[in-house]
C-alpha cells in the first residue's frame, strides 16, 4: 500500500535515534506496555527474553522508544546499571525477538528494523481492520434500507387498501348517480304526463264555459 510506505518512512525518520544519543536516559519508571509485553507464555530458563522479562518487573529498564503497528511493536530500552540496551519486538503480550547491545548505534539500527518489520506484519492485519469496518458499515447501510423498504411495504399496503376501498366508493356513488338519473327522468316524465292530464281535466272542467272551447 503506497500510503503505509508513506507513512513508514516518517515514522522511521522520527523514530531514528542514533549514536550516543541513547545514553541520555529519561529518567522515567519502565514502559507500561513493555511491562505488560513482560506477562508472556514461558519461555526457556536463561534465555534473553526471560532475562528482559525480570529486569522489566523489577523495574531496572527505561523506556527510550516503542512503536506500535496493529498488533504487534518494537521497544527500545535502556539499562542504566550495565549500559545496555535492549530491542524487543512484540505481539500483543508476547515477545517475539530480543537483542541486547552495548553498541548505541547498533540498538538504534535493529530497533528500526523492528519497527520497519511491525510495519510488514501489521499490514494484513490492518487492512482485515479496515475491511471489517467497511462491511460493518455496508451491512448497517443495507439494514438501514431494508427497514426503509419494510416501512414503504407497509405504506404501500395501506395504500393499496385505501385505493381498493376508494375505487369501491367510487363504484357505489356511479351505481347510485345512475339510479338518480334513471328516478330523475322517470319523475320529470311523470311531471310531463301529470301537466297534460291538468291541462285535459281543466280544459274539460271549462268546456261550456263564456270562453271556453
Amino acid at each position: 500500500m503506497n500510503h503505509g510506505v508513506m507513512f513508514r518512512g516518517a515514522a522511521i525518520v522520527l523514530l531514528f535515534y542514533a549514536g550516543s544519543a541513547f545514553a541520555q536516559t529519561p529518567s522515567v519508571q519502565p514502559p507500561a506496555q513493555a511491562d505488560a509485553a513482560a506477562t508472556t507464555a514461558p519461555v526457556a530458563d536463561g534465555g534473553d527474553v526471560a532475562e528482559l522479562q525480570q529486569l522489566i518487573r523489577e523495574a531496572a529498564l527505561t523506556e527510550l522508544r516503542t512503536t506500535y503497528n496493529g498488533s504487534f511493536g518494537a521497544s527500545l530500552l535502556f539499562d542504566p546499571v550495565e549500559m545496555e540496551y535492549w530491542v524487543a519486538l512484540f505481539q500483543h503480550k508476547t515477545f517475539w525477538r530480543v537483542v541486547r547491545t552495548h553498541d548505541p548505534r547498533r540498538a538504534g539500527t535493529t530497533y528500526q528494523a523492528f519497527v520497519r518489520k511491525t510495519w510488514d506484519l501489521s499490514d494484513l492485519e490492518i487492512e482485515r481492520v479496515q475491511l471489517e469496518a467497511q462491511t460493518a458499515a455496508t451491512n448497517r447501510r443495507i439494514a438501514e434500507l431494508q427497514d426503509r423498504a419494510s416501512r414503504l411495504r407497509a405504506d404501500l399496503v395501506v395504500a393499496n387498501a385505501q385505493s381498493r376501498i376508494a375505487a369501491g366508493d367510487r363504484q357505489q356513488t356511479r351505481t347510485a348517480l345512475t339510479t338518480l338519473l334513471a328516478q330523475r327522468h322517470a319523475a320529470q316524465t311523470q311531471l310531463r304526463d301529470t301537466g297534460r292530464q291538468v291541462q285535459q281535466l281543466r280544459r274539460q272542467l271549462d268546456d261550456g264555459l263564456p270562453g271556453g272551447r
